[in-house]
């Protein structure tokens, strides 16, 4: 199984087992593991943010540690240090818990930014270094981090360049009633139900072949001065200070080839870049001064940077809008 859309749907359906209503989620981690991207979980408590990535990992039998990140927490205690044996008069290498094949960081924002920092490394170079030593992460290499935006007290606001680290940026929304009295019958016949209940279904060696299929799907080159519009328009729109940045532009093109790939396509169509618009953007744009006192929301900014910033085949007439996309080019149905 090296297809991207039966990979996607396996997930979906085993970590469907245990969590309801998180097919949003579940397909946001499956694009970023195919891009080699990281994700910024955030939501309020008890919306099940750290079993998600749990059960992620279990599901696709990614290795996974977690750490629960709090103000005394050590940059050494993420990556690792060398500890001193007497019994060999010789100092041991000992590896933090960030090396894994997916590493959980738990509310990431009440670290210290110096421990913050200690991921800086890790996340773009995949890579860390200890005691003047550089040690390569293992591969497949993600971070699933974890944040609640109501309790602000004792936390240290990510700085940009580790939100633009980010690849993703998701938010796990409190049920509705339906999916919270399924929620409740699916607990009261199983209390212990949690990621122990799941299977391993995907193998890396699956994982790592899918990648290499997102790799060559086809991005049209209007759909790519599409997606540099948009990163354009958040430069240009006077409520932002700092807009977002190359990688952003990298984000969506790569975001884009895996979200069309898990829909079964082997090209990209405007509406992946444009259903990606806050996932990658929510988290990267910094509001000026005079729109924060007026209470502007980066919401209300990328509302209207996507009005603003029109896909290709909008100005068509309404049957080109129905014309079939053939290799990523628009042509008309026959």
């Amino acid at each position: 199984m090296t297809a991207p859309d039966e990979i996607h749907a396996t997930l979906s359906a085993e970590i469907d087992a245990v969590l309801i209503g998180k097919e949003e989620l579940v397909e946001g981690l499956t694009i970023a593991v195919l891009t080699r991207g990281h994700v910024l979980l955030e939501g309020v408590p008890g919306v099940a943010k750290t079993t998600l990535a749990r059960l992620f990992a279990r599901a696709s039998g990614l290795d996974h540690t977690r750490i629960q990140m709090t103000p005394d927490v050590l940059p050494a205690d993420v990556t690792g240090t060398h500890v001193y044996r007497e019994s060999t008069g010789e100092f041991e290498l000992q590896r933090g818990p960030v090396f894994a094949n997916l590493v959980v960081a738990d509310e990431i924002n009440r670290a210290t930014p110096k421990t913050q920092s200690a991921l800086l490394e890790a996340m773009q170079e995949r890579q860390v270094t200890i005691g003047g030593e550089t040690l390569a992460l293992p591969e497949p290499f993600m971070l699933i981090a974890t944040q609640n935006p109501i309790e602000m007290e004792g936390t240290f606001e990510l700085p940009e360049a580790q939100r633009d680290r980010f690849q993703l940026k998701l938010t796990a929304e409190l049920p509705d009633r339906d999916e919270g009295r399924q929620l409740l019958d699916r607990f009261d016949d199983d209390p212990d139900l949690g990621p122990e209940a799941i299977e391993q279904v995907v193998t890396t060696e699956e994982l790592l072949a899918a990648r290499a299929v997102v790799a060559e799907v086809y991005v049209d080159d209007a759909v790519k001065e599409y997606v540099l519009d948009l990163v354009a328009a958040t430069r240009e729109n006077p409520n932002v200070e700092y807009g977002a940045s190359p990688r952003a532009a990298l984000a969506f093109l790569d975001t884009a080839k895996a979200r069309a790939a898990i829909h079964g396509r082997e090209y990209v169509i405007p509406d992946d870049v444009k259903s990606l618009i806050e996932p990658v953007l929510v988290h990267r744009l910094v509001l000026s001064t005079d729109a924060s006192l007026g209470d502007v929301s980066v919401a209300d900014v990328l509302g209207e940077i996507e009005d603003g910033v029109k896909p290709p085949g909008s100005d068509h007439t309404p049957a080109e809008r129905t014309a079939v996309h053939d290799g990523g080019n628009l042509v008309e149905d026959e």
